[in-house]
């Protein structure tokens, strides 16, 4: 059976709702706070970087990659004096979990399965190049089945994360260009990356003016032709390098995954908290198709 880089892009399609909504849900956010966290942005960065531990700021700089500095050292300081990485991290999980609930999972046999099948592949992936999904792996999988799905698609989703930044990196885009990349390919809104990646109007200019230089992009932020063969070959890439995730599974336990998680990919996004623009720019296209199509 044939796998090629859109069966990879297709489950990132499926597995990225069920962690995204831990940026969106009010369970989630609710848990930060209830942490200590004051803001939103002092919780993201606490608890997506709780993994890591307490580490310099630069590092999390560095592993987040499109994130402003300023925001990074303004949102980490002193978060570690309010609750630890280990507290942080089971915020994290149950507030995502909650969410999950209330969207009506449950553990029944369809999602024992996907949480199964989804949980293998993440946690046999490799680390090489990728150090935030490396933090994870040192965490312990969850028992229960709806924490161990939403466990190994937050896994998946930094392996993918961390494989992205190494691509943008070898083709000598920086964090703030990706943004502005990204937002020319069409992908997500100017007004949702200058909101939650901290640009203003003279930075987004002059990001602008460099990738039109290099002629990615017109001077009006439009992509060039040779700006939509580099969007379309970091996507490539990024898609690659995720495929051999699912290495460690079957043919026909890749179909059984994807026809266990597509439904519950579906009933997540109905439970209305994931906005349909985000600044990952997820799309759903070909949600209405639960198979893998490997034949």
């Amino acid at each position: 059976m044939a796998r090629t880089p859109t069966l990879a892009r297709r489950l990132f399609e499926r597995f990225e709702p069920v962690h995204a909504i831990t940026y969106f849900a009010p369970e989630a956010r609710g848990a930060a706070l209830e942490l200590g966290y004051p803001s939103f942005w002092r919780g993201y960065f606490a608890t997506r970087s709780a993994p890591l531990g307490p580490v310099p700021v630069r590092v999390v700089e560095a592993i987040f990659y499109n994130f402003a500095s300023h925001r990074v050292a303004k949102s980490l300081e002193g978060v570690w004096d309010i609750a630890s990485p280990e507290q942080a991290l089971a915020a994290r999980q149950a507030g995502a979990v909650a969410a999950l609930r209330r969207y009506g999972l449950t553990d029944d046999e369809n999602l024992r399965t996907a949480a199964d099948l989804l949980g293998r592949a993440a946690r046999g992936a490799a680390v090489d190049g990728r150090p935030l999904y490396a933090a994870l792996t040192a965490l312990p999988s969850p028992d229960e089945p709806v924490a161990a799905l939403w466990h190994a698609a937050t896994l998946l989703r930094e392996q993918r994360g961390d494989a992205h930044v190494a691509a943008l990196v070898a083709a000598g885009i920086s964090g703030r260009e990706s943004n502005v990349l990204h937002v020319a390919a069409g992908r997500t809104t100017r007004e949702k990356v200058a909101s939650t990646r901290d640009y203003d109007d003279a930075e987004w200019d002059a990001v602008t003016a460099r990738l039109a230089a290099r002629g990615l992009l017109t001077p009006d932020g439009a992509l060039t032709e040779a700006g939509h063969a580099l969007k379309d070959d970091l996507e490539f890439r990024t898609d690659s390098a995720a495929l051999p995730t699912l290495d460690v599974l079957s043919d026909d336990e890749v179909e059984s995954l994807f026809r266990a998680l597509t439904p519950i990919t579906r009933q997540v996004i109905a439970g209305g908290d994931l906005p349909a623009i985000t600044p990952v720019g997820l799309q759903h296209d070909d949600l209405a198709d639960p198979g893998a199509n490997l034949g």
